[in-house]
């Protein structure tokens, strides 16, 4: 049975709106098809179980100039000690940077620490994709022969 939908308003700037337009024509669907799958995945990203075994994703894109903040994003991975699995770096212009972090531990750290890192000023934009272990492949190890 299909749910009632259900009209609100809302409001963007004339700029966001023009470019969710162009992504809704982009994807062959109306803007309000878009909005609905994108409020889908945050919802779904904000019920994944708190305090399981998973691996995440840090995804930033922050100013390097930004005063303090190169020291602060390497003290939190420093902390993170063996919970931090990998990182990649890459100078988007002179003044941006793009780092990707791959993190292990319980989801509801994972989402603190992603929280954390997004709030701070000079991180322009960002997100942490969370996938349970029991969802995640297997751990991988190299033997020798």
């Amino acid at each position: 049975m299909k749910e009632k939908l259900v009209r609100f308003g809302v409001a963007f700037e004339e700029s966001l709106l023009r470019q969710l337009d162009a992504l809704a024509e982009a994807r062959g669907c109306t803007r309000s098809e878009l909005l609905r799958d994108v409020a889908r995945a945050e919802v779904g990203r904000a019920h994944v179980a708190r305090g399981v075994e998973a691996v995440g994703a840090l995804t930033l894109v922050y100013d390097h100039h930004r005063r303090g903040l190169i020291e602060r994003l390497t003290e939190i991975q420093h902390q993170l000690g063996d919970g931090v699995r990998a990182n990649l770096h890459v100078h988007l212009d002179h003044h941006t940077c793009l780092e990707i972090i791959v993190l292990t531990g319980k989801s509801d750290q994972l989402t603190d620490i992603a929280e954390q890192t997004l709030a701070m000023r000079g991180v322009q934009q960002g997100g942490i994709e969370i996938i349970p272990r029991a969802k995640a492949s297997a751990p991988h190890h190299h033997h020798d022969d």
